[in-house]
């Protein structure tokens, strides 16, 4: 199991772009991933579903936390992590 805490830094949130991005980029991968809000674990979020994210009400200055269990989940939590270190800039735009 890997895990990681990153600081949501774009200004909107993460409102439908940035989720629609995030759920197609952690679509890509095998491992189970599980987001948590603000350190509380007692509400677990699916980065898989755009709607999922969109519950999250995530805005500004938000701690995420990715949790990323199965074969690529090094990479998957890597991969998330610099998404939303970027602002949801994907590659080549």
């Amino acid at each position: 199991m890997k895990k990681i805490t990153v600081v949501l830094n774009n200004e909107e949130g993460l409102h439908a772009r940035p989720a629609n991005i995030f759920s197609r980029i952690a679509s890509q991968f095998e491992s189970e991933i599980v987001l948590y809000k603000n350190n509380n674990e007692s509400k677990r979020y699916n980065p898989k579903s755009i709607l999922s994210l969109m519950s999250m009400g995530a805005a500004m200055n938000d701690k995420i936390t990715i949790v990323a269990e199965g074969e690529d989940e090094d990479k998957a939590v890597l991969d998330l992590q610099a998404l939303i270190e970027s602002g949801f800039s994907e590659k080549g735009e």
